[in-house]
């Protein structure tokens, strides 16, 4: 079988590739890759090379695809694990296998499974770690949604407290108590709002802060103050570019501070203010990975030994995880389509890869067997393309947002990948 795919040899050196797959062993399993969305960690990994934790010392030598964030169909199941899945499922995976304490991982660290590939071999690791999670929607983007989702629904359930005289971890958000997302409103930011507001541990209080007008007034219209409150949350937004914004902050606590503080972008004066929000027990999550391995912030350690703060990191879900993001999206408790900003093809996987931070807007939704570059879907309606015609009038139908009927038309009138 031969496939298509994006892969990485070094620093900043993507290829776009033809190649023949070998064949399958009977523990593994052939697939179609439908859809994947673009990560900031692929760009890390693309930033970084041989240097990143989970791409291979070797990748100069035997590439590997990149993309972790994928949803598709089987082709061919290895004898293995035929009574278990069947060609034609629809699949979605967990790429943090966690196999045998390994940081390997699709879409990173194995030459042949990737999500900005056409076909892929998903090798005996995925399937013993129960990663490979059959997946029943009419549409796939929102299978490729469900891994950053994971990653959200992980890093709400690593937050930790305790109490007085007690050495036991309560795990989760405080319910009912005062939360912060910081650098809120960029894709995974939005996925945390929509958390927060539809997940059976809410927080009474949760404020949202950027620096970015036009991306604080697109969440706003997205995840109203008026829907949080039906949900019995008081939301806030504010930017923190006005030297008033953490007084004011504070003030909605009445000066005690916040439980749970989630910061969303390495990024050291917000990690400084998350520290100086926090309450007593209050945890600090820091999201968002650094690419500088010296990355640091100053932390209030008097803090920590007399109010107990603390500080939790967390770097992608686990299955259970990505099984609680699938079930709330079928059950239409969360709709992450709000993070999807631009859709592209196969064929724009480089270059939007290696500039994603500087193209502004959300998740980037590339369908691996359609040639397309990286378009915005406000601008659609700018397009002389009569497919991209038609998908301004069908997202016009939702708002401006992606949707299963505009998935379904792309992948069946956009320019197939040759």
């Amino acid at each position: 079988m031969k496939t298509k795919a994006v892969r990485i040899y070094g620093v900043q050196d993507l290829r776009l590739e033809s190649f023949e797959l070998p064949p399958i062993k009977e523990d593994e399993i052939l697939a179609k890759v439908i859809s994947d969305s673009l990560c900031m960690s692929s760009y890390k990994a693309a930033k970084l090379g041989a240097a990143h934790k989970r791409i291979p010392n070797d990748v100069a030598q035997n590439p590997t695809i990149l993309g972790h964030e994928f949803c598709g169909e089987i082709v061919q199941v290895g004898s293995t694990w035929q009574d278990r899945f069947s060609p034609g499922d629809k699949f979605s995976i967990q790429p943090a296998l966690n196999y045998k304490g390994s940081q390997d991982a699709p879409g990173y660290s194995f030459r042949y499974i990737g999500g900005n590939a056409t076909y892929v071999v998903i090798p005996a690791e995925v399937m013993i770690q129960e990663c490979l999670l059959k997946y029943d929607s009419d549409a796939f983007f929102y299978g490729s949604l469900a891994e950053p989702m994971s990653c959200i629904v992980g890093t709400f359930h690593a937050f930790y407290h305790t109490r007085m005289g007690e050495y036991v971890h309560e795990m989760g958000i405080v319910e009912g108590g005062n939360m912060a997302i910081l650098a809120g409103v960029g894709p995974m930011g939005l996925g945390s709002i929509d958390y927060a507001l539809h997940c059976s541990r809410r927080p009474r209080l949760l404020v949202v802060t950027d620096i970015d007008d036009a991306r604080l007034e697109r969440a706003k219209c997205i995840y109203t103050v008026e829907e949080a409150a039906r949900m019995g949350v008081q939301l806030h937004y504010f930017n923190t570019k006005d030297p008033a914004a953490f007084d004011q902050i504070m003030a909605l606590t009445g000066g005690k501070g916040f439980n749970d503080v989630l910061v969303m972008a390495p990024i050291r004066p917000v990690v400084e203010m998350g520290d100086k929000l926090l309450g007593f027990d209050g945890c600090l999550n820091f999201f968002a990975g650094p690419t500088d391995n010296s990355f640091s912030a100053m932390f209030n350690f008097y803090n920590v030994h007399y109010s107990f703060t603390h500080v939790v990191g967390t770097s992608g879900g686990n299955t259970d995880d990505m099984r609680e993001s699938l079930d709330m999206m079928a059950r239409g408790l969360i709709n992450p389509t709000s993070m999807i900003t631009h859709v592209g093809g196969l064929d724009s996987v480089i270059d939007a890869t290696l500039n994603l931070p500087h193209i502004p807007g959300g998740k980037k939704l590339i369908y691996t067997h359609i040639s397309l570059p990286l378009t915005a879907i406000e601008d659609f309606t700018r397009s002389d393309d009569p497919v991209m015609q038609q998908l301004a009038k069908i997202t016009a139908k939702t708002g401006g947002f992606w949707s299963a009927e505009a998935e379904k038309y792309l992948l069946a009138h956009g320019n197939p990948i040759e």
